[in-house]
C-alpha cells in the first residue's frame, strides 16, 4: 500500500518487516491482522492462477518447474511453497513437503512479535490463508513422521492466532495425518 493511498483513506497502517520483507499490517477499522508482502509477491497473484489451472489439468511437472521459477525470482511466495509442499505430500515425499511447507510457516511465524499478536490473524484474509495452510500442512507432515508432539504445537499455534479454528484444526489435532492426502487437496 503507498503511504499516500493509506493517508488519504485514513487507514492506519502499521507493519512489522521480516528481512524476508513479510510483515504485518494492521487492519484497525476492522480490528485483525493481515500478512503484508512485498511486491514481488503481489506481483505474481496472476502467475500463481496459471499454475492453479496447470495443477487443475493434471498438468504437475509443469507446474512444479513454473512453480520453481516463481521461487527463484521471489522466495517470499508462501503459497508457491505451499503448492509444492502439497505436491510433494501427495507423491510420498514427506521430507520434500516438510521443507516447502515448513519454510512457509517459519516465514509467516517470522512477522509475527514475539510477544504475540494485539488482534486476530484470521485464516478468512486471503493474504494470511498461505500461511495457515502450509502450517497446517507441515503438521500433517511432522505426524505422518511421527513427530506428533511437534505437529501439535503447531496446530496449537494456529489455533491461537485465529481461535475460530479454521481448516478443521480441532479435528486434526487428534490425528492429523488420519485423514491423509485427500485433506490436504480439498
Amino acid at each position: 500500500m503507498s503511504a499516500k493511498r493509506g493517508r488519504s483513506q485514513g487507514k492506519q497502517d502499521h507493519r512489522r518487516r521480516t528481512s524476508g520483507g513479510i510483515g504485518l499490517r494492521s487492519v484497525a477499522e476492522q480490528g485483525f491482522l493481515e500478512l503484508a508482502y512485498p511486491r514481488c509477491v503481489r506481483e505474481r497473484r496472476e502467475d500463481l492462477e496459471e499454475v492453479r489451472a496447470m495443477l487443475a489439468a493434471g498438468e504437475i511437472d509443469i507446474a512444479v518447474d513454473e512453480l520453481r521459477w516463481l521461487l527463484e525470482e521471489c522466495r517470499e511466495l508462501l503459497e508457491a511453497h505451499k503448492l509444492l509442499g502439497d505436491i510433494a505430500f501427495s507423491e510420498g515425499d514427506l521430507p520434500l513437503a516438510r521443507a516447502h511447507f515448513g519454510y512457509a510457516y517459519d516465514m509467516g511465524c517470522k512477522a509475527i512479535p514475539d510477544g504475540g499478536l494485539a488482534a486476530p490473524l484470521p485464516y478468512a484474509r486471503e493474504a494470511n490463508r498461505p500461511f495457515f495452510e502450509a502450517g497446517k500442512g507441515l503438521a500433517s507432515c511432522l505426524d505422518a513422521l511421527g513427530e506428533k508432539n511437534h505437529a501439535s504445537e503447531i496446530l496449537e499455534h494456529l489455533k491461537k492466532l485465529d481461535p475460530s479454528a479454521p481448516l478443521g484444526l480441532k479435528e486434526a489435532r487428534s490425528g492429523v495425518a488420519d485423514k491423509g492426502r485427500k485433506e490436504l487437496s480439498e
